[in-house]
């Protein structure tokens, strides 16, 4: 397990949770992927935990999937597409949409502090979260379709709770990037704040002066009652084993990163 990645400190009942790969806007590589489904394992058992924050080191939360891994991913199309559909035993997520669903399924709230930039898997990740708190100037984008991809990290199990349909398409097709106030406004964001990582600590603190008892119900009940669930994971994953390594999809990749307009057949 790549422990650098991610840090962990807990204090007063509060985990903190950096995802530390600053030099890469902690873009996720194998590593990254590993890290944070483990880091929101380990707190699945962590006595007297209360609430969790999570952020990202440097000047970014998440830039979202590293492009070096998009390639990688070609070597072996058979085997990725068969993990894919195939999640571990007694478990709905896969290991691509584990890190981000793992901290829905914590018992206590999740708090995101969001800076720079949130794409693609890192905005699923930020999702993953019960409360995200951004500053005014953070970006974020849905920006799976930019690859020729879908968004499969969980999106059917994170987003419909926060988001009208009609905005969560608008938002795939276009891989649009928005800024905090407007992010707000669609419901990715909670709410917009100067500094988002000591708001989100004031909240945690707020949070862990409650009964706890109360505080695990109430997260379970708003978890129950609103939209989305463990069941269109594998629909995600479906669709998305379909659709990575073909000429399409793999032109959208060679065509970003190229900087040039793609030519789909």
């Amino acid at each position: 397990m790549s422990e650098d990645r991610v840090i962990i400190s807990i204090e007063d009942g509060i985990a903190e949770v950096t995802l530390n790969r600053p030099e890469k806007l902690n873009a996720f590589d194998t590593a990254m992927f590993e890290a944070v489904a483990a880091a929101g394992e380990r707190l699945m058992d962590e006595p007297d935990l209360r609430a969790v924050v999570l952020t990202g080191a440097g000047r970014a939360f998440c830039a979202g999937i590293d492009t070096k891994m998009l390639m990688e991913f070609a070597a072996d199309l058979d085997t990725l597409r068969q993990e894919i559909v195939t999640p571990p035993r007694g478990r709905a997520a896969n290991r691509f949409q584990q890190p981000c669903t793992i901290w829905a399924d914590l018992p206590v709230p999740v708090i995101a502090a969001l800076h720079g930039v949130t794409f693609g898997a890192g905005m699923q990740l930020a999702l993953g979260a019960d409360l995200r708190i951004a500053a005014k100037d953070t970006q974020l984008s849905i920006m799976e379709t930019r690859w020729g991809l879908i968004p499969d990290m969980g999106l059917t199990k994170l987003l419909p709770g926060v988001m009208r349909a009609d905005q969560a398409l608008d938002m795939i097709l276009s891989a649009r990037v928005v800024e905090g106030p407007e992010a707000q406004e669609l419901g990715l964001v909670t709410r917009v704040a100067e500094d988002p990582l000591a708001a989100a600590r004031d909240t945690a603190r707020a949070i862990a002066g409650r009964s706890p008892e109360a505080v695990r119900g109430a997260k379970e009940l708003v978890r129950a009652a609103w939209p989305g669930d463990d069941q269109n994971l594998a629909l995600e994953a479906r669709l998305q084993a379909a659709i990575i390594g073909s000429a399409n999809q793999m032109e959208a990749v060679v065509a970003g990163m190229q900087k040039r307009p793609p030519k789909f057949s």
